[in-house]
């Protein structure tokens, strides 16, 4: 009986494989080979961009802009934090929370790609005065969740493009 099911396994395994079957995975294809990423110093999201090229592209990053075929430069990465609604005694009630990405692609003569274009993420915190401690670091947990998606906004941005 368990030579049975090794070989129904085995052959339920070669079966998928053959089809062409795979795990949907996140692997992108970018219209470039190598890449250089300039962001603010002591920003993050530079290293974060980098990491993300290096995992989930074919592409590789490069330390020198020299060479790489295209270079993304990280203008600015700003988070903000407006008041969404008060209470009726004037206590803030929801915070909402952004994080603004603008980049730009150039080729390595420094000839713009792709212009500057702006990444706006958002999101609602909801706010007691009871929790202070523990809202913020909801509130740095969800920065970080904006920055990730900004991260991958900008990936699929330049997979999007058809260079000439």
């Amino acid at each position: 009986m368990k030579l049975i099911r090794a070989f129904l396994a085995i052959s339920l395994i070669l079966a998928v494989s053959a089809c062409g079957f795979h795990l949907r995975g996140q692997i992108t294809s970018l219209p470039f080979t190598s890449i250089h990423v300039i962001a603010p110093p002591g920003h993050p999201i530079g290293i974060d961009v980098e990491r993300a090229i290096r995992v989930n592209t074919n592409a590789k990053v490069t330390k020198k802009p020299e060479k790489a075929q295209a270079i993304l430069q990280i203008l600015s990465a700003v988070n903000e934090k407006k008041i969404l609604s008060l209470s009726i005694g004037g206590r803030v009630r929801e915070f909402q929370l952004g994080y603004r990405v603008s980049a730009r692609l150039l080729d390595s003569q420094g000839s713009e790609i792709a212009p500057v274009e702006g990444i706006n993420v958002t999101r609602v915190l909801p706010f007691l005065d009871e929790q202070v401690l523990a809202k913020a670091a909801e509130e740095e947990m969800l920065y970080k969740d904006m920055q990730a998606d900004a991260v991958q906004q900008i990936i699929r941005r330049i997979a999007a493009i058809k260079p000439q």
